[in-house]
């Protein structure tokens, strides 16, 4: 009986243990090569390249979001906090990694530019509508 009621409460504390320690520990973000998308496309570049951390409704809540160490931030409101006009020509600077935004261009949050210019294969046309339509796309996100 004293042997069952030990054994209850090993088992116990060992759960207690690997529940805490799971609870500690951050999800991993598997990082994968960029897939192909269209161009004319901006919603298809979003849900490929930032719905993972930014939220497939641009909130910042995506599947990856809790794995970084600051929250993504909430593209639905940079109009808004750009006194009611989308930043257009920031948001463009920043997707081709020319702006100083310290999310973008660490471990957790990769620069775009060179990414796009990769996949437009050096073609600046191809790079800049890539740019042009996932702005776009995302100044139609912004609360109204």
């Amino acid at each position: 009986m004293a042997f069952s009621r030990a054994l209850v409460l090993l088992t116990f504390v060992a759960a207690v243990v690997v529940f805490s320690n799971a609870q500690d520990q951050k999800p991993e973000v598997k990082h994968t090569p960029a897939p192909m998308t269209s161009a004319a496309s901006g919603k298809e570049m979003f849900m490929s390249y930032c719905a993972s951390c930014h939220g497939k409704d641009a909130k910042g809540d995506g599947p990856a979001a809790s794995a970084r160490s600051a929250k993504p931030a909430d593209l639905t409101m940079l109009a808004k906090n750009n006194g009611g006009s989308y930043p257009s020509m920031k948001v463009m600077s920043v997707l081709r990694g020319q702006a100083n935004v310290g999310a973008h261009g660490n471990q957790e949050m990769p620069v775009w530019g060179p990414v796009l210019w990769r996949m437009s294969q050096g073609h600046e046309s191809e790079m800049q509508q890539r740019i042009a339509n996932l702005s776009k796309y995302i100044e139609s996100l912004q609360m109204k």
